[in-house]
């Protein structure tokens, strides 16, 4: 019986690093959820992965998802489990729970003449809901849903070739907006984002970006994004972004 019992301590003493071990490693709960974040599609081979604006490259482990088509450069939100750090090189492995494609789009050049063609109707957008981040700029707004449902209202964010060169420091932009006259009233949760990456931002003289654009609210205004500064997106959980029709 002592003989037996003295197995018993040996294998307990045996099997205890390995329980250590795992009280130890670098895995999340599954009940650990993101909030909303931005990220860029980047398609590798027959997968994908997403570099995420404020958790880095991620690599979904779910990635047989057959009802989306990733296309490298997508900017998409997206909410995830967290599972894994420095994940076969990646950052971290995650379990995508939602992913939602933005309108995608670069930086426009508006010449002398061409104002009308982009607009300048007024947009309804909630305090926070513009960030800078990953090299793009980011927009969430209240759209007013045209009333033919094959119209497509038209946003873009561009730059003047009167104001390309300031001695603010700052580049100077405009977020424009054309409802070619049809809104039905009807709102609908919209999301675009803009690749800044022809701006040259990284560039030691440049402070970080001025903004201009036509509030419901506010009327005509100016937000200025300081490069060192960082926007909390808000948490969009249960909001609906399938009815928004941009261009």
């Amino acid at each position: 019986m002592k003989k037996l019992r003295w197995l018993f301590i040996a294998a307990c003493l045996l099997i205890l690093p390995v329980l250590s071990s795992c009280d130890d490693n670098d895995g999340y709960s599954i009940g650990d959820i993101s909030y909303p974040n931005w990220s860029t599609v980047r398609v590798t081979g027959n997968a994908f992965y997403l570099v995420s604006d404020t958790w880095g490259t991620l690599w979904p482990v779910n990635i047989d998802l057959g009802w989306y088509q990733p296309v490298d450069g997508q900017r998409v939100l997206t909410v995830f489990n967290p599972l894994y750090d420095n994940y076969q090189g990646y950052d971290h492995a995650v379990k995508l729970l939602s992913i939602r494609n933005a309108l995608t789009k670069v930086v426009e050049t508006m010449a002398p003449g061409s104002e009308n063609d982009y607009g300048n109707d007024p947009l309804f957008i909630y305090k926070g809901d513009i960030s800078i981040g990953g090299g793009y700029l980011n927009v969430i707004f209240q759209q007013n849903l045209p009333k033919n449902s094959e119209t497509k209202h038209r946003i873009s964010l561009v730059q003047s070739t009167e104001n390309q060169y300031t001695s603010d420091g700052y580049i100077h932009l405009e977020l424009r907006y054309n409802d070619y006259n049809d809104l039905s009233g009807y709102r609908a949760m919209a999301l675009v984002s803009f690749n800044l990456s022809t701006l040259n931002l990284d560039a030691e003289a440049i402070k970080g970006v001025k903004l201009k654009l036509n509030s419901e609210v506010n009327g005509e205004v100016e937000l200025t994004f300081n490069k060192k500064e960082k926007t909390e997106l808000r948490n969009l959980d249960g909001e609906d972004f399938t009815k928004m029709q941009l261009k």
